[in-house]
């Protein structure tokens, strides 16, 4: 029998799998329950909003979750707590990303494509477009799945990622709470 090692596309199989598994869990009641009481858990409950806030399915309940701690904790704590999550988030995106899933995307676009897809990544503009793309896109209230994904196509260092994607998601919170807070005593 071949272990899930040997399989081939397990990357694309993996993400395939995942993506049907969020759109079952966004139709139960008891998980989106689940997910609106995080906002009553404090410290807890903003690293969870911090995690969901990264990923497109669940971007607007970690809003929501963030925006109801905004009335118990400060925007620099939500912040830091809530970066925290999201840069642990966006690193499960980044190592995935970084880990075998352009390979399988190369070995398939050779397949049917010819290898531009190789050139194109290893063009010197495009390679330090790349992560400034993806820290734009980190830095956002957009989802950073394709940031982080640039930036896991982009060679960079783990460690460094790690620094910047914590850097840019706790100052776009704290800007999105303050800002928040900020319209709702004006």
């Amino acid at each position: 029998m071949n272990s899930w090692k040997s399989w081939k596309h397990k990357n694309i199989i993996l993400f395939a799998i995942s993506v049907l598994f969020a759109f079952m869990l966004t139709g139960s009641e008891v998980f989106n329950h689940f997910l609106l009481n995080l906002g009553d858990w404090g410290y807890i409950g903003a690293f969870f909003a911090g995690l969901l806030f990264v990923l497109s399915f669940t971007a607007a309940t970690g809003i929501v979750i963030i925006f109801i701690l905004a009335e118990s904790l400060s925007p620099l704590e939500i912040g830091i707590i809530a970066g925290l999550g999201a840069m642990v988030g966006d690193l499960i995106i980044f190592r995935f990303v970084k880990d075998g899933l352009t390979k399988e995307i190369d070995v398939l676009y050779q397949r049917f494509g010819g290898n531009h897809f190789k050139h194109v990544l290893h063009s010197k503009y495009f390679r330090w477009t790349l992560p400034v793309i993806g820290a734009f896109i980190i830095a956002s209230p957009l989802p950073d799945e394709l940031g982080a994904s640039l930036m896991g196509i982009s060679k960079m260092k783990t460690y460094k990622f790690i620094i910047l994607s914590f850097m840019l998601n706790a100052i776009g919170i704290f800007i999105v709470v303050t800002a928040s807070l900020l319209l709702k005593r004006g």
